[in-house]
């Protein structure tokens, strides 16, 4: 009964900076741990950072020194901030929560609806 929503999104210009929010809602979501994905029309959906709840995280290669996720515990809002964007990052970015997945190979169980990301050059 976890519900996660998702907000930031947006068109930006290459090399611009983004931050994307997540809402979460739930019982026990604080001791969840979640994550940011996305996905391109005809590519596989992508792991794009984690964090946990023990003040661990993990950055997927394509991103790693450009995203940084966070979370507020008090607010149960989980955010990624997006540095130097390209238009390969154009994408719709999901929000997702897990009780058990500590990883970015985790299986999420809980996800939000999406939110549109479009770079342009």
């Amino acid at each position: 009964q976890v519900q996660l929503v998702e907000s930031g999104g947006g068109s930006v210009q290459a090399g611009d900076s983004l931050r994307l929010s997540c809402a979460a809602s739930g019982r026990f979501v604080s001791s969840y741990t979640m994550g940011w994905f996305r996905q391109a029309p005809g590519k596989e959906r992508e792991p794009l950072a984690v964090v946990g709840v023990v003040g661990y995280s993990y950055y997927a290669d394509s991103v790693k020194g450009r995203f940084t996720i966070s979370r507020d515990f008090a607010k149960n809002t989980v955010d990624l901030h997006m540095n130097s964007l390209k238009p390969e990052d154009t994408a719709v970015y999901y929000c997702a929560a897990d009780r058990t997945a500590r990883t970015l190979k985790g299986v999420y169980a809980y996800w939000g609806q999406g939110t549109q990301v479009t770079v342009s050059s």
